[in-house]
């Protein structure tokens, strides 16, 4: 039984994302909830999420935070669910280095070739552990191929919508799913 949940916002997003804010509402009663903001380095946002992970957790990351939820699952065991997740951000985002902007944290960074290779490194090439993933998928991704994901998660439970957007439209129509399939009290 998952008795906290750890929410991981995506790329250039923040703990404030609407997302995080109304999962975090339907938990409010029923367990401990967490949305860190992340740093924009992968390898100290890791960091940050590792700290946070006890025997009690379990996971929700959406876009680059599920690429986050699916590694720290497989190296810890724990259930995780995926919103609409980035399977391979460091193919993606090497259009985007340079100077950046999150306007959710008001902060500006340089994105790197170092970063990308983070990612790079925590890729999970085979997922041991399937039945511990939760996709969920939207087909009206417009940020990311949602093809890569369905392939990817194709041995876990899914919820595979058509239409839809990046930001998961009516998000909240699942949360009694979530919470059953992270055992949340």
């Amino acid at each position: 039984m998952a008795r906290k949940i750890i929410y991981i916002h995506g790329f250039n997003s923040s703990e404030k994302s609407y997302k995080a804010q109304q999962f975090g509402e339907f938990c409010r009663d029923r367990c401990e909830y967490i949305t860190p903001r992340l740093h924009f380095d992968p390898r100290i946002a890791m960091l940050q999420l590792e700290q946070l992970i006890d025997d009690d957790s379990a996971l929700v990351g959406s876009s680059l935070g599920g690429f986050y939820a699916t590694n720290l699952s497989e190296r810890f065991g724990l259930k995780a669910v995926v919103v609409n997740p980035a399977v391979r951000p460091d193919k993606l985002l090497w259009d985007y280095l340079g100077t950046q902007y999150n306007p959710y944290q008001d902060i500006h960074y340089e994105l790197t070739g170092e970063h990308v290779f983070a990612l790079q490194q925590m890729y999970v090439k085979q997922l041991t552990t399937p039945s511990n993933i939760l996709l969920l998928q939207q087909t009206g991704d417009e940020v990311l191929p949602y093809q890569e994901a369905v392939e990817y998660y194709c041995d876990c439970p899914s919820k595979i919508e058509f239409g839809g957007d990046h930001s998961f439209m009516n998000f909240e129509r699942h949360f009694n799913r979530l919470a059953n399939f992270l055992k949340i009290n």
